[in-house]
């Protein structure tokens, strides 16, 4: 696994969201287990550009990993070192840590090599860059690691503004299940404030781990999330150097529409 360096200011700023990640590392796969709805479609883009391939925040590596499986060299950056030290364990029993690069870093503006005909960045991780000019900042930095004509593909939820407007400020509960190596039962709750002046997001992630005996230990994770509309997404990724090929309401790749839960942007390198 290659660290690549943070600036002492950005590192400060993104202390408390690092510190959250990796708190939260080990609960993540379980989370998750079962989402697969975007790996037929990140499968489809990898032939379609035949690799090698970048993932912007990877995480645990839950589409890194069976794209590696299926034979393509995947590079992963993420900022969380519990997240990857997962990741590089699971590439390891998959027998894939030959076509799998690991680095650690910031992803707006560390060197992530490439060139690469394909980048990706999945569920929301886009919206982990806090300010429009960081966004901006970052869809420039991934196109100089693109190859020409190069794809870049974001994954983020559509803004509902009558649902952010329901969540604001309440503690809901999202998920519960039973830890296989513990047998512990765990419980995943979330807060959310809404500052829609600025398009933020205050998250916190609580997930709660009841033991046999009724005791319960909680690990805590707070982070910045801005979301962002389609035209002001457009309009990002003409100003960073990028053509929109499509936007998708779904990963059937199914057209964008008002009441699409999701919107995946596809765009490729201008120049």
């Amino acid at each position: 696994m290659r660290r690549l360096c943070l600036s002492p200011a950005l590192r400060g700023k993104l202390t408390a969201m690092l510190d959250g990640m990796n708190r939260i590392a080990r609960f993540f796969d379980a989370d998750y287990a079962g989402y697969e709805d975007d790996l037929p479609a990140l499968e489809a883009m990898a032939r379609r550009t035949d690799g090698p391939l970048l993932e912007l925040g990877c995480g645990t590596g839950r589409a890194l990993i069976p794209l590696a499986q299926k034979g393509y060299q995947v590079t992963g950056v993420d900022l969380s070192t519990e997240m990857l030290r997962i990741a590089a364990a699971k590439a390891r029993d998959a027998g894939v840590s030959q076509r799998v690069t690991l680095m650690e870093g910031d992803y707006a503006e560390a060197p992530l090599g490439g060139p690469y005909p394909f980048a990706f960045v999945l569920m929301n991780t886009f919206m982990h860059l806090e300010t429009q000019q960081r966004q901006l900042r970052a869809l420039a930095h991934w196109r100089e690691h693109l190859a020409p004509s190069g794809l870049l593909l974001i994954d983020v939820f559509h803004p509902d503004v009558n649902q952010l407007a329901e969540l604001d400020g309440r503690l809901v509960w999202d998920r519960t299940w039973i830890d296989d190596q513990t047998g512990q039962t765990v419980m995943k709750w979330v807060t959310c404030r809404a500052d829609p002046s600025e398009q933020r997001l205050y998250i916190t992630l609580i997930y709660e781990e009841i033991s046999e005996g009724g005791e319960i230990r909680r690990t805590q994770a707070p982070y910045v999330a801005r979301y962002l509309w389609r035209f002001e997404a457009e309009l990002l990724l003409d100003k960073a150097g990028f053509d929109l090929e499509a936007v998708y309401g779904d990963w059937t790749f199914a057209p964008f529409e008002s009441s699409s839960g999701r919107m995946i942007l596809l765009a490729r390198r201008r120049g």
